[in-house]
C-alpha cells in the first residue's frame, strides 16, 4: 500500500519543464517531498525556488538521465537526503520531428538514449532500494505513440514503444518476486509544453503537436493519482485511449485509417513558421524553463475521459471498445 503522498519522497526526471515541472509541483503541493532532475541548471533551480514559495521541500540534482553514471548518483543523492525514495517518475524526454530518411543517425541514437535508455537507467537506479525497503512505485511516462507509430516521429515512437514493454515486463517481474514494488505506465496524447518550442526539426518548418491538445496538468494529476493509487497504466484524453482501442482491434485499418488521413495527418505536424535550427538534442536550452509551450489557444486543461474512465480501467475498458468499434463501423461503412 502507497503512503499518503503528504509523506512521500518522490523523484522526478524531467523536471525543469512540462510534465515533469507540473507534476513536481503538484506533488509539492500535496506536502511530499520532491527531488527534481533534468540537465538544465538554471531551469532546475527556478523549479526548486517554485515548489520553495509553495511551502514544500526540493532537493535539485542536475542530471542527464542518458548517462547511467548521473542517474545512479541522482537516486543516491535522493536517500542520502531524505533516506527513502517511495516513487520515482520517469519523466525525461525529448523529440525530433522528420522522415526516417531526412533524420541524422546521430540524431536517433539520441532520441533512443534519453527516452529509452534514460528510463530503463532510472528503473535499475530505484529498483533495489525500494526492493530492500520492501514498497515503492515506479511510473514511467510513454505516450499514446507509444501503441501506434507515426509519420514524422518515428524513432521517438520507437522509444515509446519500447517503454510500454520495459513495464509490462517490469510489472510481472515485481509481482512474481512479491517485491512490494508497484509500476504504472501513463500514456498521453499531446501536450501543450515547451517540447515542440525545442525539438530539432528536419522537415523544414516548426513541429506542431497533433490535435486535441492537453495542458500538463491533466497529465500530472493522472500521475498523482497513480502515486496514490497504483494502477497498470493510465490513458490520459481519450484521443490516446481511442488510438490504442483501434490498434488492438484491427491494426491493418488503423493503417488505413491513417493513410486515408495522412495528408491532413502530417499536414498538422508542421507549422508554417521556418525551422533556425532549435534543438535541445545534445544541450538543454537556457533559462528559467517553463510548464507551457506555444500551442495553449485551444489546449484542454481537464479530461473528462481521464477523470471518469482512464483511471478506471474496467470503466474505460468498455466505453473505449464501444468508441473503436463505432469508429470501425463507420470506416466499413465509407469503404
Amino acid at each position: 500500500m502507497s503512503r499518503p503522498l503528504s509523506q512521500q519522497v518522490v523523484v522526478v526526471t524531467g523536471a525543469s519543464s512540462g510534465i515533469g515541472r507540473e507534476t513536481a509541483q503538484q506533488f509539492a503541493r500535496r506536502g511530499a517531498k520532491v527531488v527534481l532532475a533534468a540537465r538544465a541548471s538554471d531551469a532546475l533551480e527556478a523549479a526548486a525556488a517554485e515548489i520553495d514559495k509553495l511551502g514544500g521541500e526540493a532537493l535539485s540534482v542536475a542530471t542527464d538521465v542518458a548517462s547511467w553514471e548521473q542517474v545512479h548518483s541522482l537516486a543516491a543523492a535522493a536517500m542520502s537526503r531524505f533516506g527513502r525514495i517511495d516513487t520515482w517518475i520517469n519523466a525525461a524526454a525529448v523529440s525530433g520531428y522528420g522522415d526516417i530518411a531526412s533524420t541524422p543517425v546521430e540524431a536517433i541514437h539520441r532520441l533512443l538514449e534519453v527516452n529509452l535508455l534514460g528510463q530503463i537507467h532510472g528503473v535499475k537506479a530505484v529498483l533495489p532500494l525500494m526492493r530492500e525497503q520492501g514498497q515503492g512505485t515506479i511510473i514511467g511516462v510513454s505516450s499514446a505513440l507509444g501503441v501506434r507509430s507515426v509519420p514524422l516521429q518515428v524513432p521517438y515512437c520507437v522509444a515509446k514503444h519500447g517503454l510500454v514493454a520495459l513495464y509490462e515486463g517490469l510489472r510481472l517481474e515485481e509481482q512474481h518476486a512479491k517485491s512490494g514494488v508497484t509500476v504504472t505506465t501513463v500514456l498521453p496524447g499531446s501536450i501543450n509544453t515547451p517540447l515542440f518550442d525545442v525539438a530539432p526539426s528536419w522537415m523544414g518548418v516548426r513541429p506542431a503537436p497533433i490535435p486535441p491538445v492537453y495542458e500538463a496538468s491533466v497529465v500530472a494529476q493522472a500521475i498523482l493519482a497513480a502515486a496514490e493509487q497504483p494502477r497498470r497504466h493510465v490513458y490520459v484524453g481519450a484521443s490516446a485511449a481511442q488510438m490504442a482501442v483501434l490498434q488492438r482491434l484491427s491494426p491493418a485499418l488503423t493503417d488505413r485509417l491513417l493513410t486515408l488521413r495522412n495528408q491532413i495527418f502530417v499536414k498538422q505536424q508542421r507549422q508554417q513558421q521556418p525551422d533556425q535550427g532549435e534543438s535541445n538534442l545534445q544541450q538543454p536550452r537556457s533559462g528559467p524553463g517553463a510548464v507551457t509551450g506555444s500551442f495553449g489557444t485551444n489546449s484542454k486543461s481537464t479530461s473528462a475521459y481521464t477523470r471518469l474512465i482512464g483511471l478506471h480501467h474496467q470503466r474505460g475498458r468498455v466505453l473505449a471498445a464501444a468508441a473503436a468499434a463505432a469508429v470501425l463501423l463507420k470506416l466499413k461503412a465509407r469503404r
